[in-house]
C-alpha cells in the first residue's frame, strides 16, 4: 500500500513537471527528479524494466536541462 501511494505521487509529480516543461529550465530539472522518483518506485515495486526506462528518461531530461537556454 505504501509503495503504491508513493508510486502514485511520484508519477503524478513527474507528469505534472512534464506538462510544465515549456515554462523553463527549472521544470525540466524537476521532470528529471520526477523520473528518478518514478524509477525508484519501479525498482521498489519489483517492476525493474519500468525502473530502467525511467532512469533513461531521467538521463535524457538532465541532458535537455544542460542544453536548454538560460533566460
Amino acid at each position: 500500500m505504501i509503495i503504491t501511494a508513493y508510486g502514485v505521487c511520484a508519477l503524478t509529480f513527474m507528469m505534472a513537471m512534464y506538462a510544465l516543461e515549456q515554462r523553463g529550465r527549472p521544470f525540466v530539472a524537476a521532470f528529471a527528479v520526477g523520473c528518478l522518483l518514478s524509477s525508484a518506485y519501479g525498482f521498489a515495486s519489483g517492476a525493474w524494466p519500468f525502473g530502467v526506462v525511467e532512469l533513461v528518461w531521467s538521463a535524457i531530461a538532465i541532458q535537455r536541462f544542460r542544453t536548454a537556454p538560460r533566460h
